[in-house]
């Protein structure tokens, strides 16, 4: 999962919604299942045949040589392999090693759903210390999903009106309020509909992993080296169920529980849940710091200068535009990541400190960055437009509110926002459909998994269900630690294990507990 949370979106403790128990498979599901499974290989055998035609990347997309760029077509709808096809655009740097060092291609995704990997080649040009073995053996590959980017994408909302500011306070003071945002969601869901109908039917995790087999025939790799973060580890358990043959080595980082009891409803529940622990963690850690950031040296403290902030911005919103909303969508990526840590508690201090300008700046959105804010826009039509349509969801706003109501009692900093962001999917106007039992098939090697117990995106017990399910699977548990996404991070413990599985194919006879990462210092 990806922090789609830029100023403005429909704040949001992102990637990941939550369910209704799916109703078992039926027969014509998996008659359906099994028509879009032949489809898949017919794509396949087609990409094989064709290969992609790699090029220089067209200067606007940020991406530097020696990456090159290319097209893969796929699908609309695998149950019609003939039917319409759509591009998705995927990038590739080559291995730095020999060519005897060179062991094929590794496909990244980074979560979302609705985040780009079109970003990986590049930790081979900026050198990132990390990756600098495994770049020796594998070709770098990234690539927009179906809906993303530059892969034919979806939009629900006029990219400047959704990123406009203020937006009201998720936390509702009245009926009102409620009525209003639920509202706000219903006509999102029927600007999905009115600006990307046709694609909202296809656009699910288990059609995305059939893209990621077509990809992997097109790169001709008769099997797939995958390495997915957050969204990207439920990705890659969908792709491991359905094509478990295909898979030579994977890595999941950061890991959606995949029991369908959870996708993608109560999934979002157990966020809020998780958000809480780690915003207290942060608040710890700046108490700790007061002589850096004079915030108060008790999380008591620091909490009450939030709550004093949260309060006046929804009075007065700071600058004009930055109100709860706006907080929200800035103060997540410190429980989301640690690298936020020192700057947000930076500009929070400015503020307490009387400069609320660098507060108005980091927080509010930036109308005239429309680049940006169509990308962002595109990023949150996807994550809602695939956790929507992969499963089932209450339609009751008595449930909604019931559930979201008792949670925010103890769980405050993120329970509203995450619901107002999930509730389009309540009116979700394309059919919705029962999540893959995720599961060990025949031909399915040793994957590898990694996952901090306090991670507040993807709660720890998410790693400890696929650790389950995927036999002969090893989890790396980064005890204390709670930063999403953990494989990029300078954690010898955690990195000597990744290198050593991807350059070799080995994991230790047992699971390991790694140390924490060092904590960011101000």
């Amino acid at each position: 999962m990806t922090a789609l949370g830029s100023a403005g979106a429909l704040v949001t403790a992102t990637l990941i919604a939550g369910a209704v128990t799916a109703p078992s498979a039926t027969a014509a599901s998996r008659h359906g299942q099994d028509r879009e499974q032949r489809g898949a290989a017919i794509a396949a055998e087609r990409a094989g045949k064709a290969g992609i035609d790699w090029q220089d990347c067209p200067a606007d997309w940020g991406l530097e040589k020696p990456i090159q760029c290319g097209w893969v077509s796929v699908p609309l709808d695998y149950a019609h392999p003939n039917g319409k096809q759509i591009k998705l655009a995927v990038d590739r740097i080559g291995n730095t090693g020999t060519k005897d060092e060179r062991q094929g291609a590794l496909v990244y995704n980074p979560g979302g759903p609705g985040g780009s990997g079109m970003r990986f080649p590049r930790r081979v040009t900026t050198k990132s210390p990390v990756w600098a073995n495994t770049a020796k053996a594998y070709d770098f590959v990234g690539f927009d999903p179906r809906g993303v980017g530059h892969s034919a994408p979806i939009s629900c909302i006029d990219p400047q009106e959704f990123v406009k500011a203020p937006k009201a306070d998720p936390v509702p003071d009245s009926e009102a309020d409620k009525r209003a945002q639920r509202k706000l969601a219903a006509e999102y869901a029927d600007g999905c509909a009115e600006r990307s109908g046709a694609m909202l039917p296809h656009m699910t995790t288990p059609n995305t992993a059939r893209d990621l087999d077509v990809i992997r025939a097109a790169l001709g790799e008769k099997k797939l080296n995958y390495l997915g973060v957050s969204y990207g580890t439920y990705l890659g358990a969908v792709y491991g169920t359905l094509f478990p043959g295909h898979v030579r080595r994977m890595v999941v980082d950061s890991v959606v529980n995949p029991s369908r009891e959870n996708i993608w409803y109560q999934a979002n529940l157990e966020q809020d849940i998780a958000f809480e622990g780690r915003w207290k963690d942060w608040e710890d850690w700046v108490a700790e710091n007061d002589a850096a950031f004079h915030l108060g040296d008790t999380r008591a403290e620091v909490q009450d200068q939030w709550l004093k902030l949260r309060a006046t911005a929804k009075k007065n919103p700071l600058g004009g535009v930055v109100g709860p909303a706006e907080l929200i969508s800035f103060f997540q990526s410190a429980p989301y990541y640690d690298s936020s840590w020192v700057p947000v508690a930076t500009v929070f201090s400015k503020y307490v400190a009387g400069d609320t300008q660098a507060l108005v700046d980091a927080a509010a959105p930036d109308l005239s960055d429309t680049a940006g804010n169509i990308a962002s826009e595109n990023g949150n039509a996807v994550y809602t437009a695939v956790e929507c349509t992969d499963a089932q969801w209450p339609t009751s706003w008595q449930k909604w509110d019931r559930d979201n109501t008792r949670l925010h009692k103890d769980y405050p900093f993120m329970t509203w926002a995450n619901a107002w962001m999930n509730l389009p999917c309540a009116t979700w106007p394309a059919k919705q459909q029962t999540p893959v039992n995720v599961k060990t098939g025949k031909g399915l090697p040793a994957v590898l998994i990694v996952q901090s117990t306090r991670d507040a995106a993807t709660p720890y017990a998410g790693a400890v269900e696929l650790h389950k399910r995927f036999k002969g699977s090893r989890l790396i548990t980064e005890q204390g630690a709670g930063s999403h996404g953990v494989t990029g991070l300078v954690n010898p413990c955690i990195n000597e294990r990744v290198d050593s599985y991807l350059l070799s194919g080995r994991t230790d006879a047992s699971d390991v507990t790694c140390a924490p990462h060092a904590t960011p210092k101000p």
